[in-house]
């Protein structure tokens, strides 16, 4: 990387180093991902994450740690469903597996070698009895025996551990108040950890790539979906291995659970997690349930009142071009609205030119209650989304009032004789518009 694009990509990162300064974040992955050659890089990550003002919560599992140890003994893998049958031979490969991939995960967050990514790092990490676990019964007619499931978990003391500048590590290992230990299953735990601290964001890092999944094709907002969506879509899912689905059930369960932002990433791809937090289109599935983004659709004719009632204003100001019900009518299928309980509280129109591979985003409006919070930002990365669907690769606006927000947003001043022909025709000279394009 030039230092040009160093100083680009650090700049275009600040936004969201901003937003999750003390932030609590979820992250969890199985003992699949812990046998990744570049598991040290995720570790690293998390251990930036920190630095960088991130309150992380690490949830591991060690399902193949397990499965190791069970055939070193020479001992069967039982399971009940989606579940393991823990007798007491099989708990104890639970309790050896955990601990084990526990001590070395302190390990290697506790690298400070120049050499590595970790040089200077001085990150603490503290863990405790903090889940507490009864068991799972008897399934099917089998009984389950210390298979365990989440009774509580001690968010309080985690809250103290993160506030002190502590990483938060959390097994696949539970406790009762009678003594005994339970093997949980960590997507439960984290998810069960997540809805207890409210937590800002849970991410699970998967061996899979969430991309690929046929649900991702048909997402809005560059692989995200309002959980409304993400369930109806998961009933359909059939061609997901019984893993992906648990991830998938894991992070509706936590959207239910009050958790606003969920994250499904492929741990494969270099960089992952920090892409995902760190960027704008991420690398990602992401599941949300806060209304900024839950609202966001294309427009029907249903929505011409709640539209016209938003721009009327910024008409008579003269900041927009007026447009009559009939136009906007005939126009709604171009426009994206933001919906609160309701009412339109945000939207914007995009008008593809597919011959000259240009789109004009135009009429962008935001009630005055809603403002400042990134909606029209949203809007317009959403517009960028499909443009980029329609095989269109430049946008272009026109504005009087606005330039410095179009700037902002990575569009440069352009001329009258880039826009298509016919909107060339159009140019209202009196007004004088500036013209703005953005390159795809």
């Amino acid at each position: 990387m030039n230092p040009s694009d160093f100083v680009r990509a650090l700049r275009a990162a600040a936004p969201y180093v901003h937003a999750h300064v003390g932030r609590v974040f979820v992250l969890a992955f199985g003992g699949e991902i812990c046998e990744r050659a570049d598991f040290e890089r995720l570790l690293y990550d998390i251990a930036l994450l920190q630095s960088l003002g991130v309150k992380p919560v690490v949830v591991h599992g060690a399902r193949p740690q397990i499965e190791a140890r069970l055939q070193a003994r020479g001992l069967d893998s039982r399971h009940q469903g989606n579940q393991r049958v823990t007798d007491a031979a099989t708990l104890e490969c639970v309790k050896d597996a955990a601990g084990s991939l526990r001590m070395s995960i302190e390990a290697k967050l506790s690298t400070s070698l120049a050499s590595t990514p970790m040089g200077g790092a001085r990150v603490k990490v503290a863990g405790g009895n903090w889940i507490i676990a009864k068991p799972a019964g008897v399934r099917g007619g089998i009984d389950l025996q210390s298979t365990g499931e989440v009774r509580r978990v001690d968010a309080e003391t985690i809250r103290q551990v993160l506030d002190q500048g502590r990483i938060a590590l959390v097994s696949n290992i539970g406790y009762s108040p009678t003594g005994e230990t339970f093997n949980l299953r960590y997507e439960d735990v984290a998810t069960a950890v997540a809805t207890a601290l409210k937590a800002d964001k849970l991410v699970f890092l998967v061996d899979s790539n969430p991309d690929s999944w046929t649900l991702a094709e048909d997402t809005g907002d560059a692989g995200q979906l309002s959980l409304a969506e993400g369930a109806k879509l998961a009933n359909d899912v059939t061609h997901l291995s019984d893993r992906d689905r648990a991830h998938l059930g894991a992070a509706l369960a936590a959207g239910h659970g009050g958790v606003r932002r969920v994250h499904l990433i492929g741990a494969a791809e270099e960089g992952a997690l920090l892409r995902e937090l760190y960027t704008r289109d991420g690398v990602g599935l992401m599941l949300y349930t806060d209304e900024n983004y839950e609202a966001v659709r294309e427009a029907s004719i249903e929505d011409v009142g709640g539209v016209l009632a938003l721009i009327k204003p910024l008409e008579d100001a003269g900041v927009l071009v007026p447009r009559s019900r009939e136009q906007l009518e005939l126009e709604i299928s171009q426009f994206d609205v933001m919906v609160r309980d309701g009412l339109v509280i945000a939207c914007c129109a995009l008008f593809p030119y597919p011959q000259y591979k240009m789109g004009e985003f135009s009429c962008v409006a935001v009630h005055p209650d809603y403002r400042g919070e990134g909606r029209a930002e949203a809007l317009l990365k959403r517009s960028e989304d499909t443009a980029r669907k329609l095989g269109l690769s430049k946008l272009f606006a026109l504005t009087t009032t606005t330039e410095h927000w179009f700037i902002e947003h990575g569009f440069v001043e352009g001329k009258i004789e880039e826009l298509p022909v016919q909107k060339q025709r159009i140019y209202n000279y009196r007004r004088n518009s500036l013209v703005l394009v953005k390159g795809l």
